[in-house]
Formats: C-alpha cells, structure tokens, sequence
C-alpha cells in the first residue's frame, strides 16, 4: 500500500507559517510605504519586492516537501552545497556593496542575495548529518566522541574545522548578527546531538561567562577605544548605546532610544495598521532591524504579544516534531531549525529592548528582507517534508504489525 505525503502535511506548521509571511507582508507595506511616497517612488515597491521572494519561497516548499528525505541525507550534495555557500560568501566580501558597514549582499540586476541568510539551514543541515552518523559513537564515547578524530577519515572533516571556517567567514563581513545566530545554533545542536547534559550545560555556562567579561572589558575600556580593533569598528556604536541610549541621541543613542518611544507609544492596543510615528524617518532600519518595534506602536503590546504567541506556537510545533522523530538525522535537524528560530528571535527582541546590543539581526517573517523570507521558508520545507517521513514510516509500521 502506497501512501501519499499530500495527505500527511503538518498543517500545525504549515497554517502559522503562511499566516506570519502574509503578516509579514502587511507589515512590509506599513513600514516602508511612507518613506517611498515621501522619496516618489512606488509605495508598493518594497512589498512587491518581498511578494516575489514570498512566491518563490512557496515554490521551494512545494519541490522540497515531495523530495525523499534521502536527498537530505546525502553527504555528496551537502558537500556541493558547502563549497557553493563557501564561494558565495566569498564573493560576497570581496565584490559586495558596502551596506551598514558590512559587505555581505551579491547583487543582481534588481534583486540581492544575502549568502550568510542560507548558511543558516546549510549550517543545521550539516551538523545534523554530521552528529546523526555518529549517533552510535557518542551514545558510548559521548563528548569525546565530537572531540577525537578517530572515527573521521580526514581531519579536513572534522566539523569543528568546518564551523569555524564558516562562521569566520560570516564575521569577517563584517556580519556579527548572521555570526552570532550561527554560533548559538551550533551550541543547540551540539547538546541535542547525544551528549550528556553536564557537558552541553558547561558550553552555556563558558557562552555566559565570556560573554559578561567581554562587556565588561568594553564598559571598562571604552567603546571608542574598541571602535579601533579590526572588524569590531563597525558594531561599536551598537554597544555605545547599549550602556546608555539616552547620552547621545544624536548619534549612537539615535536607534535604541526611538525604538523606546515606538513601543511606549504603541501602549496596551497600539495606534492602528499603518499609524506609527516612528517609521517616517524618526527611526532608522524600522523596516528590518527594529520591525517589531513598530509592530508594537501599531498593535499595541497586546496585538504584538499574539504574534510573539504565534511565533512561538511554530517553534514550538517544529521542536516537537524533532521530539517525536524515530530518525536521528531528523530529531537533530527539527530540533537546529527551531533553536535557530529561537535564537533569531532572541537576539532580535533583545536587540531592539536593549536587553543585550543591537547585532542587526532581522524579525522573522515580518522584517523586509526576501533573503530571510526564502530561507525560512526552506527551513520550514524541511521541517514539513521530516514530518510527514516520521508520519509514513509510523503508519507503515502499524499496517506490518496489523498484517502480522
């Protein structure tokens, strides 16, 4: 008996997905139509833009979902799409246009390319099929198993290598946003992997620890004084503003403090769809970076909380799918792709709240960005297509267990 994937699509996923991208949509045209019209151009322009990519992104996930999961699976087309990422990235740095201090956009014709967006999934997908072929040796070895080369035929190979190289690529872009994203996924995937908690439990640990002493070298040094370290320049006044937005809001304070005035004056039910005072020219990258700050100042702090919810909600459901998974390959994936979403999130809410320095780091689904938008909605893809394996290969035991 051949059962059809159509009919095991995990419309959970499926359904918050398609109504954050059209959320995102509305949310595209709100903050950006005012400057366009100010600037005569098309207000439509930026949402048309983002439409494209989302049409695109609905294509992907259609071709995706009806591929065998062995196309995932395959060591030889992840390599390909490794050394393809590679040279992007590197082309990226080197014929790239200068944007907020960071060269990491390839444009063609009309349309951009942003290749740290990609290495998001190609990142997950290779750790995933990394850690799930050594599922056997870590269940004995545990943390050692990830640390000895033993098992691995050349030390090229070796996935701590292959991380670094491509997240160091992504920081010398400069791109600590996409980096930052990329490292805090890894850390996810590296606990979800097989080891035992302790150890996963003293990375975070090492994270917090490194991470509170490297603020509090800068606080005691100086932001002018880190502006000077190479790569590091462009991110300084980010951390200017952390410490204390309102000192200078001219200047470094500009961003962050405005962020604030949106979301107070967004209140308990906000100002209404397309009533925000903030993004006509008041705060800058209100369109991607800081998003949700104008989400709040139209949706109020309610409407924003139920997006928030519904965005969790979808993690949430990919992480239990992950959770549910007979395969290791597809727990480890499901459970990269929510940590990744997660993390996104995190830094992002952090960012524009001032809870930790501003990285650049887009909203999911409602920030202007179709690179973002196509890769989510891959990630998603993948999600779906594990979820209805796991779901074929469950009812295809209950049929041999009801035939014997």
């Amino acid at each position: 008996m051949k059962i059809d994937k159509k009919h095991l699509l995990n419309y959970s996923i499926l359904i918050p997905y398609l109504i954050l991208s059209i959320l995102g949509l509305i949310v595209v045209y709100s903050t950006t139509s005012a400057t366009l019209i100010q600037a005569g151009a098309n207000p439509f322009a930026s949402v048309l833009n983002q439409g494209v990519f989302w049409i695109a992104s609905l294509v992907a996930i259609f071709i995706l979902y009806r591929m065998k999961l062995s196309f995932l699976r395959n060591g030889k087309v992840l390599a390909v799409m490794i050394l393809l990422e590679i040279l992007l990235l590197i082309l990226a740095r080197i014929f790239g246009k200068e944007t907020n201090g960071a060269r990491g956009w390839l444009y063609i014709g009309p349309f951009s390319m942003q290749p740290a967006e990609y290495l998001k999934v190609i990142l997950v997908w290779y750790l995933a099929h990394y850690f799930a072929r050594r599922e056997e040796q870590i269940g004995i070895y545990d943390y050692q198993a990830l640390t000895k080369n033993q098992w691995i035929p050349r030390k090229i190979t070796d996935w701590r290598i292959v991380t670094l190289l491509l997240i160091g690529i992504v920081i010398v872009m400069p791109d600590l946003g996409n980096a930052t994203i990329l490292a805090l996924t890894t850390v996810i995937l590296v606990g979800v992997s097989g080891i035992a908690p302790r150890w996963f439990g003293a990375i975070v640990a090492a994270i917090v620890s490194v991470s509170a002493l490297f603020l509090g070298i800068i606080k005691i040094v100086g932001v002018e004084t880190m502006s000077r370290v190479p790569v590091f320049g462009y991110v300084a006044n980010r951390f200017s503003a952390y410490f204390n937005p309102f000192a200078d809001l001219e200047g470094a304070g500009h961003q962050l403090a405005n962020s604030y005035y949106a979301m107070s004056n967004g209140g308990w039910f906000g100002l209404g769809l397309g009533n925000s005072i903030e993004k006509r020219g008041y705060l800058p990258e209100a369109q991607t970076d800081f998003v949700f700050s104008i989400v709040i100042e139209e949706f109020g702090f309610v409407g924003a909380s139920l997006i928030l919810a519904l965005l969790f909600f979808l993690i949430l459901r990919i992480i239990l799918v992950g959770m549910r998974a007979k395969n290791a390959f597809n727990a480890i994936m499901s459970f990269g792709i929510g940590g990744m979403l997660l993390m996104q999130t995190f830094i992002n809410i952090g960012g524009i709240s001032g809870l930790i320095p501003s990285t650049g780091v887009t909203f999911p689904f409602l920030s202007q960005g179709g690179n973002s938008v196509l890769t989510l909605s891959i990630a998603i893809a993948f999600v779906l297509n594990i979820s209805a394996g796991e779901k074929k290969e469950e009812l295809y035991r209950e049929l041999e267990f009801e035939e014997n």
